[in-house]
């Protein structure tokens, strides 16, 4: 039984795609890859049929982390049905996201870096333009994400 993670952000071209790609291929490299089915969504309409920001292809060909083929699309409120964990990246998000989902009663929605132990927003990097930045914190959330789901065990 695999486990449904939807990352989420405002336009889905920056953030939730590289988190998307990250996720994925952080479980790749750990043997996880069956475990987990992992997509992501906007809150907005804005950039629905665009692909990922070039900053995010970039970033990601920076890292070795290859980009999954994608297009934006919106969050619905079936998502919330479908998906485990429905992870935004801001609280501008979660508040969209509750808005969107009409409720969390099954306490599915988290912001990223609660799983690296913040509060903090992952900034957007459409309006900071720092992706760097962007990405650190991805991959912390990212790796926070794995281990409660599935142990420390499986770190590189």
């Amino acid at each position: 039984m695999q486990i449904k993670v939807l990352f989420i952000c405002l336009g889905n071209i920056c953030r939730s795609p590289l988190a998307q790609s990250t996720l994925t291929y952080l479980a790749q490299t750990r043997g996880l890859a069956d475990c987990l089915y992992i997509n992501s969504a906007a809150t907005s309409r804005e950039e629905i049929g665009n692909p990922p920001h070039r900053g995010t292809v970039t970033k990601l060909r920076q890292e070795g982390i290859p980009l999954i083929p994608h297009r934006a699309v919106q969050m619905t409120k079936a998502d919330y049905v479908e998906y485990d964990y429905l992870i935004g990246m801001d609280s501008a998000n979660i508040r969209n996201m509750t808005r969107i989902a009409g409720g969390d009663p099954e306490h599915k929605i988290y912001k990223l870096l609660s799983f690296a132990g913040s509060d903090r927003d992952v900034a957007d990097p459409w309006y900071t333009g720092d992706f760097d930045a962007t990405y650190r914190d991805v991959v912390a959330g990212c790796e926070g994400l794995l281990d409660e789901l599935f142990g420390p065990k499986y770190k590189e």
